[in-house]
């Protein structure tokens, strides 16, 4: 209770305020919540008496979602509030053609209706599952898997041949320039950039590519490399102790991680104390008796008569 009306009612009980009065501020205390509410929740169109509330606007556009996307948010409330009209006017129409009481649409209605309580229960658990303790918790064990690994930053020629790797080995021997053959003889897409590949872990790149690398020292330039893309030619710039990201860059990656995993480990958990029947498959066969599996020993047949 607010102090604004513990004084009122108090002032009531002294009997300092009329009757008249009483029932004005009454209605003062009463109606002005729900003005506030109905101010932001505005009726912005009626049909045949049912209103379109501006909540029932943000619903559809929730639901309606990719189909509205390219849409300025003036055409987009302009379209939304004309479907709810359109969707009021037909259903209306429905109604009078008594659809609800045909089977398909009562199997749809139960169909939609279990649809969206699974998605509001698994809203909420996952919600209640995000918190910033687990979140931070995934971030660590993740961030220790990940600090101290090694990364490469290398560059590459990439050609047809190992006659084609060898003849461009020979020109960097002669002093060519990495980055400028790469432009003129590598096949890779990434040949503009003078073949640079950036910073790479070991399972980033092939295992035949990775290992080479991997094995060099910076500035060192490799021998031709055959792998399923062709034949390499690898120069390492620069090794690093690989860092993790920090907290805040990946947290919405984090908070849909955990939220999915408290998804899916709740519908497990109701699972496994669900009773679930498949009748669409016969039932498995009884294992048959070890002895059974066995051939039958002649030795010990009986002798006919």
């Amino acid at each position: 209770m607010t102090p604004a009306s513990s004084a009122a009612i108090s002032a009531l009980r002294s009997g300092f305020i009329s009757a008249a009065a009483t029932g004005c501020l009454a209605f003062a205390l009463l109606a002005s919540p729900m003005a506030h509410a109905e101010d932001a929740n505005p009726v912005l169109a009626k049909v045949n008496g049912a209103e379109i509330r501006q909540s029932d606007v943000a619903l559809a556009e929730e639901e309606l979602g990719p189909s509205l996307a390219q849409m300025d948010p003036a055409t987009k409330k302009e379209n939304v509030l004309a479907f709810l009209i359109d969707m009021k006017i037909v259903a209306k129409a429905a109604e009078d053609k008594k659809i609800a009481d045909r089977a398909e649409f009562k199997k749809r209605l139960e169909f939609a209706r279990n649809r969206l309580l699974m998605d509001d229960l698994l809203a909420v658990e996952g919600k209640n599952a995000t918190t910033n303790d687990a979140m931070k918790k995934v971030y660590e064990d993740a961030a220790k898997q990940i600090s101290g690994e090694q990364e490469v930053h290398a560059r590459h020629i990439l050609v047809e041949s190992e006659d084609d790797a060898k003849a461009v080995a020979e020109e960097l021997k002669k002093g060519a320039d990495f980055a400028e053959l790469a432009k003129k003889k590598s096949k890779d897409p990434g040949a503009s950039d003078g073949g640079d590949l950036g910073f790479f872990t070991k399972e980033q790149m092939v295992p035949e590519f990775s290992a080479v690398a991997f094995a060099m020292e910076p500035g060192k330039i490799s021998d031709p490399v055959k792998s399923q893309f062709g034949w390499h030619i690898i120069k390492v710039e620069e090794k690093r102790s690989r860092k993790p990201p920090t907290f805040d860059q990946v947290k919405p990656q984090i908070e849909q991680y955990v939220t999915r995993k408290a998804q899916a480990d709740y519908v497990a958990q109701l699972r496994q104390a669900a009773k679930v029947e498949r009748l669409d498959k016969p039932a498995e066969p009884a294992a048959a008796p070890a002895d059974a599996a066995k051939p039958a020993d002649p030795a010990k047949a009986p002798a006919k008569k």
